[in-house]
């Protein structure tokens, strides 16, 4: 389930270096970060949660596959966010948000060379399912069924990024590659050759007949949820 970050508030996040930040987006979420954190109150705290907290753990999810993992993630995300509120500039900030939570995706992948994933089990996706319905959207990776979350979960981290971005977010190709840092053909690249391990993996989803006759394995596209199950 979601870890609730909400409880921990502004005052007891680490505070951030201090320093006048630029103006932010416009939204509630990005004028109160672009006060930065010197200047965040409990409030302004609660309300970039509220409307972060289920985007970013959905997000977690998906890239490690696993609730605990997901929510150590989150943790970290939010607490980064908390610490670099003062580098924020006026632009989009759920990319601004995407963007720190897909930098420590790679992070710990590099430090653990991968992220060691297990399928998750029953009591995850129940979890899931008495999550509260304002944050209903964050359980849409439970939409995808055992097979396709292992299958996911196999990648290897670059390519699950941006099959993750690309496939599931429904993020565009350029967008993916702002978020990751990458140029563009290597969004391509990766999410070429991440869709092709998943046709090898989920092969044996495949009607037989299509097995017998076509040499080609189709996968189905990730974009309209076919893989999973709903």
């Amino acid at each position: 389930m979601v870890p609730m970050i909400s409880t921990v508030g502004a005052a007891q996040v680490p505070a951030g270096p201090a320093g006048t930040a630029p103006r932010g987006a416009g939204s509630a979420q990005g004028s109160a970060a672009g006060r930065g954190s010197s200047a965040l109150t409990p409030a302004d705290w609660e309300r970039i949660v509220t409307e972060q907290q289920a985007r970013v753990y959905r997000l977690s999810y998906r890239l490690t596959g696993s609730a605990a993992d997901a929510e150590d993630l989150t943790h970290d995300v939010f607490v980064r966010i908390f610490n670099s509120l003062h580098t924020y500039t006026e632009g989009n900030f759920d990319g601004w948000v995407t963007r720190i939570t897909m930098n420590l995706f790679r992070d710990r992948w590099r430090r653990r060379k991968r992220i060691l994933i297990e399928p998750a089990v029953d009591d995850d996706l129940a979890a899931l399912g008495t999550a509260s319905p304002s944050s209903e959207d964050a359980w849409a990776a439970a939409s995808l069924d055992v097979d396709v979350r292992a299958a996911i979960a196999e990648l290897p981290a670059p390519y699950r990024a941006a099959v993750v971005l690309c496939d599931l977010e429904g993020m565009g190709y350029e967008q993916a590659a702002e978020v990751l840092d990458i140029k563009l053909g290597t969004v391509r690249s990766r999410l070429h050759r991440g869709r092709a391990l998943l046709r090898v993996s989920l092969a044996h989803r495949e009607p037989v007949s299509r097995q017998r006759t076509t040499p080609s394995l189709s996968l189905p596209a990730l974009r309209t949820g076919a893989l999973g199950t709903a």
